[in-house]
């Protein structure tokens, strides 16, 4: 099993209404995946409740049968579709894959 973790904080100056906004988005978008690519078996999207000052703002949990199925994950229409709105909005991105 390959675990893939993907951990994104937003632009300060995004308004409280726009940044609630952006996030349901963002975990709507990528919840929509879930039993739809080949190998994802599980996919979760919190938002940070906690609001520190080393907090991220939002935290993709994914786990795929392989690497293989990981790779296929990153060049799927869906998720590709997602990069360019997080993109825009994030001012940090960190990403751990490993196996379990």
């Amino acid at each position: 099993m390959v675990k893939h973790i993907v951990v994104w904080k937003l632009k300060d100056e995004l308004a409280a209404e726009q940044r609630e906004h952006v996030l349901r988005q963002i975990k709507q978008g990528f919840e929509a995946l879930h039993g739809v690519i080949p190998g994802l078996t599980h996919i979760e999207i919190g938002v940070d409740f906690s609001k520190g000052s080393d907090s991220a703002d939002i935290v993709l949990y994914s786990e795929f049968v392989s690497r293989e199925a990981l790779d296929g994950y990153q060049n799927y229409p869906g998720h590709l579709a997602m990069v360019p709105l997080v993109r825009e909005l994030r001012v940090e991105r960190r990403v751990v894959d490993y196996h379990a």
